[in-house]
């Protein structure tokens, strides 16, 4: 028997889902090890799709960002933000500068609340609980400023076509400010808490190692790809909303590892204090909304930087005062497949944090599977040929 038999033999296959403490939501992950060392890992979702791509269509353009509000509860301003780019771009509209800044400050504590509670977690599954008690306690501020700005604290239906649903008044600006320095404050202690930690250093550095060319090859996004020494954000590639007219930078680190993406995450806080100070500072007066009779014919594409990365949607119209196609792309069906080469090499111990790192949210990334009598009735390719197929005969109906 030769060296390669003998391996292939010895390997198994330990499960993670899938329902797993460390994962929030249902995924199942097989691990191929040999002993401790994982050598492949197979990713099989699919336990949470609910249809928003065929919902969306069904509903007017005003109530479209109800609906992908609840995609992602962590990314519930993200991509309503997405959703209205689009829809601004096939309708040729500019909302008003203040709407540009509002969001700004909507989307940016939105980072911070995303991060804090990925923080949390982390510091929860590798068994430092005093982490997690800080971040989710110092996270209190910025939910309580979202109820103070939007009447939620998750949830906040602050995005429609042309602007923004509420306003940031006078008085809430000194409550705003005030919730920024003390999570500045906080988030430092927490970045100086888990860097001087020895044994986070221990837990976290050198494990899940995604390289530069790794990250590149999958097309990863966000903090995942900016922990290996990717600077991509859309936030500064595209810029839109008030990211061009304030001061701020990108946070990239080398390693790619579960270290770098906690310390990327963590000073992109700082980042996103900083952001919301100069909107506030530069919150110009004037109107909220911008008028919108009609969506003309056409499409258009809205892209903008949830905590995840990424947030990709497409808007296509056919005049009517719904979409005749929605398509989304979330962050983290770019990010969950990099784990496939991620988790190699590392422990069984490892993978569960690896898996995690890239802060994943499956029911972001779900397509669809359709079943007949217990049995699957389309294959992965019969899904996609039919997905041609329609495309083919809208692009015959109304034209390239």
């Amino acid at each position: 028997m030769s060296e390669e038999q003998k391996s292939t033999k010895s390997r198994r296959i330990v499960p993670i889902g899938p329902y797993h403490p460390l994962q929030e939501e249902p995924e199942f992950f097989k691990l191929i090890v040999e002993g401790e060392k994982v050598v492949d890992l197979e990713i099989n979702l699919g336990y949470n799709h609910r249809g928003h791509e065929f919902i969306s269509p069904e509903l007017t353009y005003d109530q479209v960002p109800f609906l992908v509000e609840r995609i992602c509860g962590i990314c519930s301003n993200s991509h309503p933000f997405a959703t209205v780019l689009a829809i601004e771009d096939c309708a040729g509209i500019k909302p008003p500068a203040r709407a540009d800044y509002i969001r700004t400050v909507i989307q940016e504590l939105e980072r911070i609340h995303s991060h804090l509670l990925w923080l949390g977690l982390a510091g929860h599954f590798v068994g430092y609980n005093t982490v997690w008690m800080w971040a989710w306690k110092y996270r209190e501020y910025v939910l309580q400023v979202f109820e103070m700005i939007t009447g939620n604290r998750n949830h906040y239906a602050m995005n429609k076509p042309g602007g923004v649903r509420r306003d940031i008044t006078r008085e809430q600006i000194p409550e705003i400010e005030k919730a920024m320095d003390v999570v500045e404050k906080k988030v430092w202690m927490l970045t100086n808490a888990v860097l001087d930690d020895p044994v986070m250093r221990a837990r976290l550095e050198g494990v899940g190692i995604l390289t530069k060319e790794q990250a590149i090859a999958y097309a990863t996004t966000g903090p995942t790809s900016r922990a290996s020494g990717v600077p991509w954000d859309v936030r500064r590639d595209e810029p839109h909303a008030a990211y061009d007219l304030v001061p701020w930078d990108v946070i990239v680190f080398p390693e790619g590892d579960v270290l770098a993406k906690t310390k990327v995450r963590l000073l992109e806080m700082i980042e996103s204090v900083r952001i919301i100070r100069e909107c506030l500072k530069a919150l110009p007066d004037g109107p909220i909304q911008a008028r919108i009779d009609e969506i003309p014919p056409g499409e258009g594409i809205g892209r903008t930087e949830a905590p995840r990365g990424e947030v990709f949607h497409y808007i296509r119209s056919d005049g009517s005062n719904r979409p005749l196609r929605h398509k989304i792309r979330a962050p983290s069906f770019m990010n969950i497949a990099s784990n496939v080469v991620a988790v190699r090499g590392g422990s069984i111990a490892d993978a569960a944090l690896t898996l995690a790192a890239v802060d994943p949210c499956y029911c972001c990334t779900e397509r669809m599977a359709a079943f007949e009598d217990g049995k699957q009735k389309f294959t992965w390719q019969e899904l996609l040929r039919l997905s041609w197929q329609k495309t083919e005969r809208l692009k015959e109906k109304y034209g390239k």
